[in-house]
């Protein structure tokens, strides 16, 4: 069964049946799903998580879906990864990378997704839709593919390769729109007014959004049911740090962990850091921005979580802060070559800004830390290739081995 029992306003707190509708109809502000937590309190257990599916389905109660089997590619219960390597370069000596670059699609797309295709079929739909930056494209795609569903997916015409052909090996319909990714949201939102189809960040976003708290569940459930002191998240349009929160906070208010010391830190590429700018600034007014930036994944102006999201950093005493372009891609190589994880552009605004939180103080070198990798590199070589050394070519012989060792000055490997 499921114990979501409404939609609620997040500004006036009016209440809604579950049905796909994301607005308040009296002050237009956004819904969110209510639970009744007494209910699940008397059901959610850690023993009856840890004998659920390796996926995020072992979250299935805390998740607002019916009784039917959901639309699964079995994203979910990713890595966690104690990064040893990557802490002792940036002086943090309990760091750990929570590893979504693994997902079906190969990112956390995947989570939010799988939560929204699910209520689509429940809903009666027939078509799954989204306004994409490119991940959730490819997972929009996949899910419809697997629901045996139509899939409709709009994108940034200058988008990365590797994300146009990741969505479009699953065979959706794919339009490319001439603009950011704010004029091919405000496109969609019309179209969703003319056409009765799902699309996954409008009508149904509310039930879409739950997905990311997974992450949460996961990450304290790998700490061995514990909420880390500190972490430290990409940010779009706020929706995915907001919902970590909330899985932590979730947690705790059931009894499944003892409490929430997690301060949240959000970062943004400085192309496109309106969330971080209200910060910097003291307010709670986001500004929109036209973006910038080799950080596609997180080029949104106008993000909608954005105030939700300033408000998680003030109460969890967080911070905030924007990274260049070539910290970015400074951040991607030194995930890859300490940790082994090749991370989008989306890594690298974290690894970044993790970066200058532990050079700032504002994380401790003790304090137990939790970076969040979202998506795969190779879906954004584009961002790194011009600054990676480039192949020796050699003939098949030893000679021109040893020459091609000589020209670069490298170390000779030992014999034998």
């Amino acid at each position: 069964m499921s114990f979501a029992k409404a939609l609620k306003c997040r500004e006036c707190g009016r209440e809604y049946p579950l049905e796909p509708i994301n607005v308040c109809e009296f002050c237009f502000g956004p819904l969110e799903v209510a639970y009744n937590y007494h209910d699940l309190g008397g059901v959610i257990s850690r023993n009856r998580i840890e004998q659920g599916p390796l996926s995020m389905w072992r979250y299935r109660d805390l998740l607002p879906i019916g009784e039917g089997a959901p639309v699964d590619i079995n994203a979910g219960f990713t890595p966690l990864v104690r990064a040893v390597n990557l802490g002792r370069e940036l002086g943090l000596n309990n760091l750990y990378v929570k590893n979504d670059c693994v997902n079906p699609t190969y990112s956390f797309k995947d989570r939010v997704v799988s939560v929204a295709a699910t209520k689509a079929r429940e809903f009666g739909f027939k078509t799954l839709a989204c306004a994409s930056t490119g991940n959730l494209a490819c997972s929009v795609a996949a899910h419809a593919a697997r629901a045996g569903m139509e899939a409709y997916v709009f994108i940034p015409a200058d988008l990365e390769v590797g994300k146009v052909v990741g969505a479009a090996i699953y065979g959706p319909t794919m339009l490319a729109v001439e603009g950011s990714y704010d004029d091919v949201n405000r496109l969609c939102s019309e179209v969703a007014d003319h056409y009765n189809w799902a699309f996954v960040n409008i009508n149904l976003r509310p039930y879409y959004s739950e997905g990311s708290k997974t992450l949460g569940y996961e990450v304290a459930e790998q700490l061995g049911w514990r909420a880390p002191d500190h972490a430290v998240v990409p940010a779009a349009s706020g929706s995915l740090f907001t919902k970590i929160w909330k899985g932590f906070g979730e947690l705790a208010q059931l009894g499944v962990i003892a409490d929430v010391p997690t301060r949240m830190h959000l970062t943004q590429a400085e192309g496109c850091s309106p969330i971080v700018a209200a910060y910097k600034a003291g307010s709670f007014d986001i500004r929109p921005v036209r973006p910038s930036t080799i950080a596609k994944s997180l080029a949104i102006g106008n993000p909608a979580d954005g105030y939700y999201a300033l408000k998680v950093i003030e109460q969890s005493w967080g911070d905030a802060c924007a990274v260049t372009d070539p910290e970015v891609v400074a951040g991607i190589k030194l995930l890859a070559e300490t940790e082994g994880i090749f991370a989008e552009t989306a890594g690298g605004v974290v690894v970044a800004g993790l970066k200058r939180l532990a050079a700032s103080g504002a994380i401790k070198p003790d304090e137990l830390t939790v970076a969040f990798i979202t998506g795969n590199g190779l879906k954004t070589i584009e961002a790194v290739c011009d600054s990676l050394p480039k192949p020796l070519n050699i003939r098949p012989n030893l000679d021109s081995f040893s020459k091609a060792l000589e020209s670069r000055q490298l170390p000779a490997p030992q014999a034998g």
